[in-house]
């Protein structure tokens, strides 16, 4: 299946139907008066978060989604029918944006979260609703109002604990194939990962979920490599997981150019919870371990894990730190007192 995060939807709701002008006209019945019925509602536009779901690919194919207008209304007092709704099936985590591209109106977040996002016009009243003591037989009905017509975009952030963070070819996708169910695209050549893959993560008996993105690469906030659009899908995670290649002669500066691409791309996402881990040790002899993680630890001013996605070593130690910043993210927020006055 392709991998759609970003695409634009044209919507539209329908029009209400106009009402019925008509008079009764019936044998033996000497005063009829009027009997138009009113106009049928048109149908609305609605979104719904669903299960199942992980990519918007379904609205590359059809992109404009209009309701049925309804009915007019009839003689003899019958009311037109009402024009269906229709659905948008999204997948959780998706945001609704305005036409502008920025204006948020809805984030997603919950399986079975609905939003109308274009209510469908009332239908017209008939000329029975006219009628009165002073005004028996009106000859007038109202039209059905206009359903409303907008342009949206579709932004898909998938929903993660945890986000892996690196150059091409850190190794994130052998990690998260290692430490998940997830069987992402591993080869030795950069940008192999070219969309984003999610694992469910066990530790100690507790599971979290984490996001790989592919890889960042000097001037990504600019459009080099691939980007940093993906970076979009690690900004719901409560921690950051920073994998440097030890195999680099240049641990200081890959460490810094991952850094500088997040706080061009979002200082909020920047100062997220971010570990830190030199990937790839089992390729090191221990020399070259110790003087790369003294410089690792230099370069980012706090302790770094040592592992290797392909031997197992220090993964356990770094995913209960990770899980640790998961489960304080979890735990709700105690509200605050408030004191008591007389």
């Amino acid at each position: 299946m392709k991998f759609l995060d970003l695409t634009k939807v044209y919507i539209r709701s329908g029009g209400g139907g106009s009402g019925c002008v008509s008079f009764r006209r019936e044998k033996f019945i000497e005063f009829g008066g009027p009997d138009g019925g009113d106009g049928g509602n048109g149908g609305s536009v609605w979104v719904e978060a669903v299960d199942g779901l992980n990519t918007l690919i379904d609205f590359r194919y059809q992109q404009h989604f209009f309701a049925k207008s309804g009915q007019p209304g009839m003689g003899s007092q019958r009311t037109g029918k009402s024009g269906d709704d229709i659905t948008l099936k999204v997948p959780v985590g998706t945001e609704i944006l305005d036409e502008d591209q920025e204006t948020l109106i809805a984030d997603l977040t919950e399986t079975g979260q609905r939003l109308c996002l274009a209510k469908g016009g009332n239908g017209g009243f008939g000329n029975l609703h006219f009628k009165s003591s002073t005004n028996r037989a009106p000859s007038r009905a109202n039209p059905g109002q206009e359903g409303i017509e907008r342009t949206i975009w579709l932004r898909l952030k998938l929903i993660a604990d945890a986000g892996l963070l690196g150059l091409p070819n850190a190794g994130k996708s052998t990690f998260l194939a290692a430490t998940s169910n997830a069987r992402p695209k591993i080869a030795d050549y950069p940008f192999t990962t070219l969309v984003p893959n999610l694992g469910v993560v066990g530790i100690d008996g507790r599971e979290f979920v984490m996001a790989d993105i592919p890889g960042l690469i000097e001037g990504a906030s600019e459009g080099r490599g691939l980007g940093d659009g993906f970076l979009a899908h690690v900004e719901r995670c409560s921690v950051l997981l920073h994998l440097v290649d030890g195999t680099s002669s240049t641990i200081a500066k890959d460490y810094r150019t991952i850094v500088s691409e997040l706080q061009r791309y979002s200082p909020a996402l920047a100062a997220r919870p971010r570990l830190t881990a030199l990937n790839k040790i089992d390729a090191l002899d221990a020399k070259t371990l110790a003087s790369r993680r003294r410089s690792l630890e230099k370069a980012s001013g706090g302790p770094v894990f040592a592992i290797s996605g392909v031997s197992g070593q220090g993964m356990q130690e770094v995913l209960r730190a990770v899980y640790a910043q998961v489960a304080s993210a979890r735990q709700p927020t105690a509200p605050e007192e408030k004191a008591w006055h007389p």
